[in-house]
């Protein structure tokens, strides 16, 4: 009787502290996460982003005032694609917060398997692939993440599942015209390939019929032989940029821009503002291909 008592409290105090005022703690991986988010809930959500920008999901480590807010949230919305922080975080922050409902924003996506040169190949279902984790750089993916954490939240709170609904629905067009919109600005490529240092491009390529060459293999830097291999690619590709992102080392793509006349341009897969982020990253890969 005393432990379902001292349960009972407990409960009560982490519902209460689970909300901020009328919104709902909402605790996120990543900062894109945090824009489907709040496009879904509106004013009636705060959220924490775990990996902030500028920061890598493959080796950050949460601090201590990220851990209270996990502590405090109502739900955490995992990408739930394998990326290295919640593999070895998620179930620490589990530990923290045993009340934490987790929403898994990527049921229903199709995973796509990599070879050992994390060049993409094909979905399929072997448990024993190797998998891309970066499924939110599709806009067709992003759709069925935001219908997640739709069900998410209103599961959270149902007295607000119509707005909710809205929220989803008012998102998911703007990704339908930022999806037609890359389709279109490609129409004219000439081009279907694009150099970048790390492999966070395989399902954006894959959405509109290009191919990624990454510089980096397996999450290793290149050695002298790579980047001369890479080299030789990018000058039988006529590469003229090649793309790094700001959470990475650019030595290695700057030695090879060096050698062949290319320059090196930033792309940040892992940008809050995901809609302009995205807009600007098919403006800066389609300007490549033409």
């Amino acid at each position: 009787m005393k432990k379902a008592v001292l349960f009972l409290i407990g409960f009560i105090l982490f519902a209460a502290t689970a909300w901020a005022g009328d919104k709902i703690n909402v605790a996120v991986s990543i900062a894109p996460l945090a824009e489907f988010v709040e496009a879904v809930g509106g004013d009636r959500v705060f959220v924490t982003v775990m990996v902030p920008p500028g920061a890598s999901p493959h080796t950050y480590e949460p601090t201590p005032g990220q851990l209270k807010a996990v502590h405090r949230a109502l739900t955490y919305v995992k990408v739930g694609s394998g990326i290295e922080f919640e593999l070895v975080w998620l179930d620490k922050l589990l530990a923290v917060n045993r009340h934490l409902a987790v929403c898994d924003a990527s049921r229903g996506v199709d995973l796509i398997a990599i070879d050992d040169h994390y060049h993409h190949k094909h979905k399929q279902d072997s448990s024993t692939a190797a998998r891309d984790p970066h499924i939110w750089t599709s806009p067709g993916n992003a759709m069925k993440m935001v219908e997640n954490i739709r069900d998410c939240l209103i599961a959270a709170d149902p007295a607000n599942e119509a707005s909710y609904h809205a929220g989803a629905e008012s998102y998911i067009a703007k990704l339908r015209r930022l999806k037609t919109r890359i389709e279109e600005g490609l129409a004219v490529a000439r081009h279907r390939k694009f150099m970048v240092f790390h492999a966070a491009w395989g399902y954006f390529a894959s959405e509109f019929q290009l191919e990624q060459i990454p510089i980096e293999a397996g999450g290793k830097e290149p050695s002298a032989r790579d980047i001369a291999r890479q080299i030789s690619k990018a000058k039988a590709e006529n590469i003229r940029v090649i793309f790094i992102e700001p959470q990475f080392n650019p030595k290695s793509a700057e030695t090879i821009a060096r050698a062949v006349g290319a320059r090196v341009a930033t792309l940040d897969p892992l940008a809050r503002n995901y809609l302009q982020n995205m807009e600007n990253i098919a403006d800066a890969v389609t300007g490549t291909l033409k």
